[in-house]
């Protein structure tokens, strides 16, 4: 495997490409949606925010939105956007205790190896009753099943395929476990890609604009346990530091 920062350095030179319309504009149009019906107070936060496409449709609705990744290549490009954005590592947040009211993420859970460690440093940083939106790949999903049958390796950057870098499945149930284990507690869910059998399904124009609409329907019904990205709605207790938040503060003293 390449190293995770490595890794997005390389990806960060085409990772726009072409997500400006169809299928990826899709994705992070119902992902920036996922947030807005969230909002909670002004403080909020982009864990992984790569080169700021979501966080800038954020930031139309919350201006003081930031965003933290750890890849200098993608920050750059965030930066280019005119985004307020640092480099941080999931592991270790430089916020302090219970400073934020929102945090998000978005494709980049999957490819943390210490989970459990990068959710107890949500859990610290929100608020006693802020939210948490986090994304898990989905393998009972019709892109689970893709990704599962595509034997070839797609390349990114440079340099690099999509197999060189660590990336986990979650079933809903067990995005659900590993949330509550870190203190947080699991409330609802918004599903993000349902019904896309192919990404090229979305450069059909009637066809493309039919899922499209279904999808946004559906993002938030009981059909969400599907999706390909499975985003977990989640709260911090109004209660003391949690035991997992407080064993990630101390490996980091």
């Amino acid at each position: 495997m390449k190293d995770v920062q490595a890794y997005y350095d390389d990806f960060s030179t085409t990772y726009d490409r072409g997500r400006d319309r169809g299928y990826h504009a899709h994705i992070d149009d119902l992902e920036a949606a996922c947030v807005r019906r969230r909002m909670r107070g002004g403080r909020v936060l982009e864990l992984g925010c790569g080169t700021g496409l979501v966080l800038e449709r954020v930031r139309g609705f919350a201006p003081g939105a930031s965003g933290a990744d750890l890849s200098l290549g993608m920050l750059k490009r965030a930066r280019a956007r005119g985004l307020a954005v640092s480099q941080a590592s999931a592991l270790a947040l430089p916020y302090r205790d219970a400073s934020l009211d929102l945090v998000y993420s978005f494709k980049v859970l999957p490819h943390v190896e210490r989970l459990d460690v990068a959710l107890a440093e949500v859990s610290r940083v929100l608020a006693p009753g802020g939210v948490a939106l986090l994304e898990f790949y989905n393998p009972v999903s019709l892109r689970g099943l893709w990704k599962k049958l595509r034997w070839w390796k797609a390349p990114v950057g440079a340099g690099s395929h999509d197999r060189e870098v660590y990336t986990a499945y979650h079933t809903p149930e067990a995005a659900r476990d590993v949330v509550r284990e870190a203190g947080l507690e699991a409330g609802g869910a918004c599903g993000i890609v349902l019904l896309t059998p192919h990404p090229f399904a979305h450069r059909v124009p009637l066809l493309g604009a039919i899922l499209r609409g279904c999808e946004r329907a559906l993002a938030e019904s009981p059909l969400a346990r599907w999706a390909g990205f499975y985003v977990v709605i989640a709260r911090r207790p109004a209660a003391v530091m949690t035991a997992a938040a407080a064993s990630a503060g101390e490996e980091r003293a």
